[in-house]
């Protein structure tokens, strides 16, 4: 399948923002949540969502279902990869390095490992027990194992009953029911973990996003896929949310938190939940964007670092959060640990080894991916 070079350089812009917030300096506050009431994480989600419904489905459409959970669990599998071994280095090396260099910002991201070693170890395999910044993988991961039995649900029978289950499990979740399901199963299987140990994701929120993206990438191997037109009043409607949006974010009084010190008002966009008016952001800005990205891509050069870094988002995801771990070793989690040419020098660092590790996976996939097979044309008979 022919790779949508428009997708992939959006994910790295959203793996750019995300490095840029991940790392502390002078930049991390004002490009965190850039577009308003919504950071990189949710368009992150969203657009590998997208990806994996257009991919796998792809996959069940012409070789079958079967085929198709294969080839999610294989890929379910190397996420899994990839979180064990970043742990490993949490563990083993960044604890060892940030207590000897006595980085509190270290400490408070391995305070359950160096309490409960083998606990921590154990469950944080397990996917339960995820420090700060290694959660995001335990989600794909369990997204990825339950989406080929929806997404061949949603192929035979279409995609209603899903995603209205789907809709249905993130309003539960904005009431808490998540919170209420962990310490029903702890106190049943006697998991040891607190809750605040067990990452800063709703996985039963974020969801929604993972399969309304999951169904728009699938439904473009429809007969009929469905049109993504909207009207002019509801383009104008969303124009206005995701003006209003990013002028509160960016020149409001408040900063990142909406109501300032009001936690009740803020919850109404809270990321964690993927809170309602944080989801209404969201949608506005993707109305937005698909009314007007085509012409606005038509007129401006095509970004082939940025799709560089998208094409090979999970090693370079993995690679940044390696460049977080040994930043907050050296300098803490200080945002003004370095002067501004001190923060100049270290993003330019670590951007540089994003693009190598992507420029590295790019052609060590190009060497193994195998040729394609010739068409032998047969001789006609006489």
């Amino acid at each position: 399948m022919r790779r949508l070079w428009e997708i992939d350089a959006l994910r790295g812009l959203m793996l750019v923002l995300m490095t840029v917030t991940h790392l502390p300096s002078r930049l991390t506050d004002p490009l965190g949540q850039p577009f308003g009431w919504v950071s990189a994480a949710e368009g992150f989600v969203l657009l590998s969502a997208f990806v994996c419904g257009l991919v796998y489905g792809g996959i069940g459409h012409q070789k079958g279902v079967p085929a198709m959970r294969q080839a999610f669990w294989r890929r379910a599998v190397t996420v899994y990869l990839c979180q064990a071994a970043l742990l490993l280095f949490l563990f083993f090396v960044i604890a060892g390095l940030g207590l000897r260099a006595d980085q509190p910002a270290v400490h408070e991201r391995v305070r359950y490992f160096m309490a409960y070693p083998h606990q921590a170890f154990v469950w944080a395999l397990a996917l339960v027990h995820e420090p700060a910044l290694l959660d995001i993988l335990p989600m794909y991961i369990l997204f990825m194992l339950a989406s080929p039995w929806v997404m061949a649900y949603g192929m035979r029978h279409g995609w209603q009953r899903p995603l209205t289950v789907s809709a249905g499990l993130w309003l539960l979740a904005q009431f808490g029911f998540t919170n209420w399901l962990y310490r029903g199963v702890q106190a049943l299987l006697g998991v040891p973990v607190p809750l605040d140990e067990t990452g800063a994701f709703d996985s039963l929120a974020w969801q929604f996003l993972w399969f309304a993206g999951l169904w728009l990438g699938c439904s473009r191997h429809d007969a009929e896929p469905p049109r993504l037109v909207f009207s002019p009043a509801v383009v104008r409607i969303a124009v206005a949310i995701a003006i209003i949006g990013i002028v509160w974010r960016h020149f409001g009084p408040t900063g990142q938190a909406p109501f300032g010190g009001h936690d009740a008002l803020n919850q109404w966009f809270d990321k964690w939940r993927l809170a309602p008016l944080r989801l209404l952001n969201l949608v506005a800005l993707c109305i937005v964007a698909l009314r007007f990205g085509p012409t606005w891509l038509a007129h401006l050069p095509r970004p082939k670092v940025l799709e560089t870094l998208g094409s090979s988002s999970l090693s370079v995801f993995c690679a940044h959060l390696v460049a977080v771990f040994l930043v907050l070793v050296i300098w803490g989690g200080d945002f003004h640990a370095r002067p501004w040419w001190g923060d100049a020098l270290m993003l330019a660092a670590v951007f540089a080894g994003l693009y190598a590790v992507a420029v590295g996976v790019v052609r060590w996939e190009a060497r193994v991916k195998p040729p394609p097979r010739k068409k032998v044309v047969r001789p006609r008979s006489a």
